[in-house]
């Protein structure tokens, strides 16, 4: 499966995945962050039920503080 992740081309094996799975695939670490797949947000309880697809555009925003 090809997809759009950060305006970068990704390639997964499987045909479709969760989110949950992507961040486990991608080794993404940070707790605070902002998901979107074509656009729309992905509640993070939904994380395990929303899949992505062949040819989704998903951004991954992380949330950091400072000062």
């Amino acid at each position: 499966m090809k997809i759009i992740l950060n305006n970068r081309k990704e390639e997964f094996a499987e045909e479709t995945i969760s989110v949950t799975r992507m961040i486990e695939l991608k080794k993404f670490s940070f707790r605070m962050r902002i998901i979107k797949i074509n656009g729309s947000l992905i509640p993070k309880e939904k994380y395990d039920t929303t899949i992505i697809h062949e040819g989704d555009n998903v951004q991954m925003l992380y949330l950091m503080s400072g000062g």
